[in-house]
């Protein structure tokens, strides 16, 4: 029984022997009842608004390839966009997350009225909170490692000449140390 459907009484509706014959294999092959089956149909027509003698031309899969082709082309277009011309909106937001806008200097000059800088002046720079914290972060980290291969430096006293120091790091060690002074 078809939900929803059930209290209803069945009507003949008149079609070629073929055609039922087809639409009969059609409703088993999809698992559904006659009645729902032509109900699904035309439903189908209604919501997309085409008929049935209408030519939908190309495949669904067809379709769905150029399409996926579109979606690539506009892709391409919304980052061409994104790099080449929010450079004011960038702009905006970097001076909102209180970073300092680079501003173009202009090309004439006057000589009399140029400023000589000199050492004892000083240029006061803004840093980010969030690259602030992040500084700090790794200030500590590279601390902690330098006091760590400072505890393992050991004086070798010897018996011809001077003594010298000795690293007590294993070669492992030695590497991550490496690795995270170079990603610093």
């Amino acid at each position: 029984m078809d939900k929803g459907h059930e209290k209803e009484a069945f009507v003949t509706v008149k079609i070629k022997a073929a055609t039922a014959q087809k639409f009969r294999i059609f409703c088993k092959n999809n698992a559904a009842s006659q009645s729902m089956s032509l109900h699904q149909m035309i439903q189908f027509f209604e919501i997309n608004g085409i008929a049935p003698a209408d030519n939908l031309g190309d495949s669904i899969a067809k379709l769905e390839g150029k399409i996926n082709k579109r979606t690539n082309a506009i892709i391409a277009i919304i980052k061409d966009i994104e790099k080449n011309q929010t450079k004011p909106t960038t702009a905006m937001l970097l001076s909102l997350f209180e970073e300092k806008v680079k501003q173009e200097k202009p090309t004439l000059v006057e000589k009399k009225f140029a400023k000589v800088q000199t050492d004892k002046e000083f240029i006061e720079v803004t840093v980010p909170k969030i690259r602030y914290e992040r500084l700090e972060y790794n200030m500590k980290s590279v601390k902690k490692d330098f006091i760590y291969v400072l505890d393992n430096v050991k004086v070798v006293k010897s018996s011809f000449g001077k003594g010298y120091l000795k690293l007590e790091l294993t070669e492992s060690e030695l590497v991550k140390f490496r690795r995270s002074i170079n990603n610093y």
